[in-house]
């Protein structure tokens, strides 16, 4: 009878928070299905093993939901946590590290280490914030055209897989935009399950499998990998997050957020993970009057986005098996679509001051270049030109005359 009783407030809980719940879930499907590619195709491109790319996804998805869970009952707002997809565009765009997968892992926890020392040391924050959006964001936008890049290649090379997942974009960015890249992904899983099922079935692990690697450092690895990564994931993710949360009311406690997201980067790294960190565009959701009017009654719907991220750990595994069988242009193009948006903003952003756009295109070319020269690769290379050709532009102040 007790458990009855215990059920039934459970059940009559959930009915008073249904429109919360139902805000999280969808945003926490969507943010996963948008980004789940770029994040595979990033850490295999810095020399992930499928089964190391898969683990790193894995605790991704767990550390995302659990400083979700953590953070928003701590402080009764909603707080939601990402992971890095700038980051992972970042790291597709750099390559494979010249000392290899446990150096690139080592550049991961130098840069989990970063964010929380950013949470102690305000003066770390500002010198990002210095860095002009411009250079920031056209250096995003260099290394995200290479895998905008990917649904052309992919067309040309197997249009038969890739055609069916253009189309499905195409139809839904026009009747239900949110929702257009999680159903190119859906069409992705139907296309991969299909050629798993006249290949024999799948090849590969169901089951949560997470993969240790030991961690190397190299100086190459920090600057040309761990540099950028960290850039990126602070201007494009954290920076952002905390505005969006402001415009909707809420203040991000920067201390407590920069430790968890620090701390819990640096346990991703060793299980292949990049880092973590604000939501930026899925944080506007679960904070908005979507979720509910009340903004003192917002908060569940991060709890149920964090939920949402730890059950669709237990099935990673089972779909980056599924998305084995499938040609590595096919993830691509889902990647590529995921960042289409991302590469639109970022192009704007960078080019809407006329007077910083010459730094800006220069940072931009060279981010795409794809260059790596003396270990350290183009991302790093990039910011250093455009800075280089900011400072080489900048006016003179021609003394004042009596």
């Amino acid at each position: 009878m007790r458990f009855w009783r215990v059920g039934r407030r459970h059940r009559a809980r959930l009915r008073r928070h249904r429109r919360q719940i139902a805000a999280g879930l969808g945003i926490g499907l969507v943010g996963y299905a948008s980004s789940f590619a770029v994040v595979l195709a990033g850490l295999r491109a810095v020399g992930a093993t499928t089964a190391q790319a898969t683990s790193g996804l894995l605790v991704l998805c767990t550390a995302v939901g659990a400083a979700t869970l953590l953070l928003t009952h701590r402080h009764r707002i909603p707080i939601t946590i990402a992971w890095s997809t700038p980051g992972a565009a970042v790291l597709a765009g750099s390559g494979a590290v010249h000392a290899g997968w446990p150096a690139a892992v080592g550049a991961f926890m130098a840069v989990g280490m970063l964010v929380g020392l950013t949470g102690l040391w305000p003066r770390l924050g500002a010198l990002i914030t210095a860095i002009p959006a411009s250079i920031a964001q056209a250096m995003l936008a260099g290394v995200v055209l290479q895998i905008c890049l990917a649904p052309l290649h992919g067309l040309a090379a197997h249009p038969a897989e890739d055609l069916p997942i253009l189309i499905a974009w195409l139809v839904l960015i026009r009747a239900a935009p949110r929702w257009a890249v999680p159903g190119a992904f859906a069409v992705s899983l139907l296309v991969a399950g299909t050629l798993a099922v006249g290949h024999g079935g799948l090849a590969g692990p169901v089951l949560p499998h997470p993969v240790l690697t030991a961690p190397r450092v190299s100086v190459s690895a920090l600057i040309g990998l761990a540099l950028p990564l960290y850039v990126v994931t602070m201007a494009a993710q954290n920076v952002p997050g905390v505005a969006i949360m402001s415009s909707h009311g809420y203040t991000i406690p920067w201390r407590d957020a920069m430790a968890t997201t620090g701390i819990g980067s640096i346990l991703c790294a060793v299980l292949g993970g990049h880092a973590i960190n604000l939501a930026a565009i899925t944080a506007s959701v679960p904070a908005s009057a979507e979720a509910h009017p009340d903004p003192a009654r917002r908060w569940p719907a991060a709890i149920a986005f964090g939920v949402t991220y730890l059950c669709l750990a237990a099935v990673t595994t089972a779909l980056t098996t599924l998305l084995g069988d499938a040609p590595a242009d096919m993830v691509g193009t889902v990647a590529a679509l995921g960042l289409l948006s991302t590469l639109g903003s970022s192009l704007g952003a960078a080019t809407t001051d006329a007077t910083q756009r010459t730094a800006a295109a220069i940072t931009f070319v060279v981010a795409a270049s794809g260059m790596t020269i003396a270990g350290v690769a183009a991302p790093t290379w990039a910011l250093v030109a455009g800075l280089s050709v900011r400072v080489a532009l900048r006016p003179r102040v021609r003394p004042a005359t009596e």
